[in-house]
């Protein structure tokens, strides 16, 4: 198998929503983002699969230690052998790769977070950081497309965290800001539950605004001119914003299963958005001819 085969075939094995953006790309456009979403699943397999926290420590030490003979022209992980392909055409910063392995740590060793601030720090190494890689894979023109990278990936961890609040609280691990739940008066025991709380809902309602006014953000950050470019991320953002309008629809009641948007609702939303900025390119390309 060649490194190009296994980073394709763990994308496709995760069943992500990243799937469904990555159809609408060129060849090696693809063959790029699919690298790095490789290796994103690699790191945070790390963390969700080791039992032992003392051997994720490890396996953590062992990446990070690969970012950095990778960058010196030396991988060896068929991840990394594709990510050295990537580092020069595209430029990309190894301090964002160390950064997303920093998020898995946060992972490994915490598992409350006391405000909203230090949950969005979390936020930021376990989403930001990859779509600041993720934008410069697909090109940009204009620095204001970092802040639309970063508050993308912002939204995006924010609806991942008020989806999976019952997920993640039977594995330890409650991402809700501490402060937002005791002013609310939710316990860990309503986390748990199959029923959502009036204080739970509280919690999410407010979470989900937050999230809805990064969505907001990274929209008006991102100039005309590098839509085309970042059309893979607007996918990802039609399809996230859409679970996240489906959970506030519910009055955020995500304790009884996990919400979901459907396969075929994916690809539909992922046709749609495509096709609507391949009208909007034309249009501007038609604008500025000449």
């Amino acid at each position: 198998m060649t490194p190009e085969q296994y980073c394709q075939d763990k994308t496709a094995s995760s069943g992500s929503s990243f799937y469904y953006s990555f159809l609408f790309l060129p060849a090696d456009t693809r063959r790029a983002i699919t690298a790095l979403y490789a290796f994103c699943r690699e790191v945070d397999d790390v963390v969700d699969e080791s039992q032992d926290t003392g051997v994720a420590q490890q396996k953590l030490d062992w990446w990070r230690a690969e970012i950095n003979e990778t960058f010196e022209g030396n991988p060896h992980h068929p991840v990394a052998i594709e990510l050295k392909r990537l580092i020069e055409p595209y430029q990309l910063p190894k301090k964002h790769l160390l950064e997303i392995i920093d998020g898995m740590q946060m992972d490994l060793l915490q598992a409350r977070y006391s405000s909203i601030n230090e949950l969005e720090k979390y936020c930021y190494h376990a989403a930001s950081a990859v779509g600041l890689l993720a934008a410069r894979l697909f090109g940009y023109e204009y620095q204001s497309t970092e802040q639309y990278a970063h508050d993308l990936g912002m939204a995006f961890q924010l609806t991942n965290i008020i989806r999976d609040v019952r997920e993640d609280a039977a594995r330890g691990r409650i991402y809700l800001p501490q402060d937002m739940l005791a002013r609310y008066h939710v316990t860990d025991t309503d986390l748990t539950q199959e029923q959502t709380s009036d204080g739970l809902q509280s919690v999410l309602q407010e979470l989900g605004t937050r999230a809805e006014n990064y969505y907001e953000s990274a929209m008006a950050a991102l100039p005309e001119p590098d839509r085309w470019n970042q059309r893979s991320g607007l996918i990802m953002s039609a399809i996230y914003h859409a679970l996240l309008v489906k959970m506030r629809a519910s009055h955020f009641h995500v304790m009884t299963g996990r919400t979901a948007i459907p396969k075929l609702s994916k690809l539909w939303i992922a046709w749609k958005t495509a096709r609507r900025e391949s009208k909007r390119h034309q249009a501007y390309l038609k604008q500025h001819a000449g």
